[in-house]
Parts: C-alpha cells; sequence; structure tokens
C-alpha cells in the first residue's frame, strides 16, 4: 500500500509563531504538481514534539483537506505514551487520513514486548500503520523479531526504516512481507537496490520532482538514471541534516520565500556560517539563484 514517494512536510509558522495554513495547502499544492505519492504531516520533520494536541489534529485533518484525495496523507501520530497515539490516531482515522506513521516511542525505552503491545494497540484501530525506526531519535530499536511479529497484524503495512543502516532492509526483506521505505534520503538508491519500494523524504520538501525522478527510476530498475539523480544532490541530502531537522530544510524553504523562518523553541535559526554553507549547497545545485 505504501510505496512510491512521501514527503515529510514541514510545519509553516507565521512570524507570531502560529500554525501558517495558507502556507501549508500552497506547499501541499507544490507536492501535488509534483507528483508526490503522499505526504506526512506531523513527523518530526512537522515540528510535531512542540505543536499541542489540538494543533496536531488540526494539522492533520487541514492536510487531508488540502490533499483532496489527490496524494495519499500518512499522518504521524505516535507519541511515547500509548494513550496519547492512540487518541492521535483515532483523529487522524476520522479526518480521513490513509495511514499513520508510528515513531518508536521515545525516552521511556520500552522493551521490546512493550514495544510489540504499542504498536499492537495503535493497530487494533484500524488504520494502516508505518512503523516508524530511527533510533538515533528514540533510543530504542524495533529489532526484527519484534518487526516479524508485527507484520502478522493484518494492519501494519510497512516500515520507515532511518536507522542508517541499509543492511537492516535486508534483514527484514528477508524475515517478512513488510514493504521498507527509506528514512534518510542519502540511502534511498542504496536502500532500494536492496529491496525498499521507496521513501519517505525531507528533501521533497524543496526538490519534490528529483526525489519522484529517483525513485521510479529505481523501481524500473534504472540504476544508472538513479544514481545520476542521487549524485547530483547528494550534498543536499547531506547540508540538509547540517543540524537538527527540519531546520535546515526550512531554512532551505526559506531562502526560496516558500515559508517564514520561524521555529518553535527549542529549535531556532542556523548560525551564521550554517546559513551561509546551506545557500551554497542549494546555489551549486541550481535550487537557489
Amino acid at each position: 500500500m505504501f510505496e512510491g514517494t512521501y514527503t515529510a512536510i514541514v510545519t509553516p509558522f507565521t512570524r507570531d509563531g502560529h500554525v501558517d495554513y495558507p502556507r501549508l495547502q500552497d506547499l501541499i499544492e507544490r507536492q501535488v504538481a509534483a507528483g508526490i505519492t503522499g505526504v506526512v504531516p506531523m513527523g518530526t520533520t512537522g515540528e510535531s514534539p512542540t505543536l499541542d494536541m489540538k494543533e496536531h489534529a488540526e494539522v492533520v485533518a487541514r492536510t487531508v483537506t488540502f490533499a483532496n484525495h489527490r496524494l495519499s496523507v500518512l499522518a504521524g501520530t505516535g507519541g511515547n505514551s500509548t494513550t496519547e497515539a492512540i487518541d492521535l490516531t483515532r483523529q487522524a482515522q476520522q479526518a480521513g487520513a490513509d495511514g499513520t506513521l508510528q515513531v518508536t516511542p521515545y525516552y521511556n525505552k520500552p522493551s521490546q514486548e512493550g514495544l510489540y503491545r504499542h504498536f499492537s494497540a495503535v493497530a487494533d484501530i484500524g488504520l494502516p500503520v508505518v512503523l516508524y525506526n530511527v533510533p538515533s531519535r528514540t533510543v530504542r530499536e524495533i529489532a526484527i523479531e519484534t518487526i516479524v511479529r508485527l507484520a502478522a497484524h493484518p494492519n501494519i503495512a510497512a516500515v520507515k526504516e532511518a536507522a542508517g543502516s541499509v543492511d537492516r532492509v535486508s534483514a527484514i526483506r528477508n524475515a517478512c512481507h513488510l514493504p521498507v521505505l527509506s528514512g534518510d534520503d542519502s540511502l534511498t538508491l542504496p536502500m532500494m537496490m536492496v529491496g525498499a519500494v521507496g521513501v519517505i523524504s525531507v528533501a521533497s520538501n524543496i526538490i519534490p520532482e528529483a526525489i519522484v525522478q529517483l525513485v521510479q527510476a529505481a523501481r524500473r530498475g534504472d540504476w544508472p538514471g538513479a544514481q545520476a539523480i542521487h549524485q547530483r544532490y547528494y550534498p543536499v541530502f547531506r547540508d540538509l541534516f547540517i543540524e537538527t531537522n527540519p531546520v535546515p530544510v526550512k531554512a532551505a524553504m526559506a531562502m526560496l520565500g516558500w515559508v517564514e523562518p520561524v521555529y518553535r523553541l527549542p529549535l531556532c535559526e542556523l548560525s551564521p556560517a550554517q546559513e551561509q554553507t546551506l545557500r551554497r549547497t542549494l546555489q551549486q545545485a541550481g535550487i537557489l539563484s
């Protein structure tokens, strides 16, 4: 069900710090025009930790409305409280989201049995679940054995792999039927070479057409074509993580005039040196004049 190119969409803010829904609609229109498969509102890139529950639910609902069935909406509704994750997921389901991205519960470091019960409880709601493995942020990896157990649940639909390991894709594909999506732009090509079916991308916020082309080339086995796109944009993939995501991608979008360079604390703007580096990279890639 979940394959192709998904954009982990940013949450634009007005200068006084409120969610900028007209800008969000504009961003989604850009994604539709580029042929993106779907968008992921309220993931890490959407600054979900700093939005309250009401804002969180409204961003998802507005995204569904703006998408208007022209692309899929995979709502980020995870949390480190199973009760909270269930509540957010039910709201996303009621809003018409096509699925839910469920991050590994963070900070409280549950056991593998706890992870299994957590994800199973969310999946019982009925909305298709994409598991999100990102141990650099959560300090807990979803073990391959746990993924295999979860794969037996009819509503567990895929895995987003952001552990920085191409080998994990092979291990998952070797152990169960679940599709795998890359969670790192710089690893999309190698992950697809060993069986991933697409990407949940940060870079597609600014270069959606290029990421669509890379994934399409890889899916039809045009590895030289995919590699050419990867090599051209690799410096962009790298420097979009010059600082904590989503600060650099929002800075890039502000340079393009698409959003205000506004973040919610504890996130804040790039340093002048980092901004100069990012601007130079975007210019060299032909994204910014």
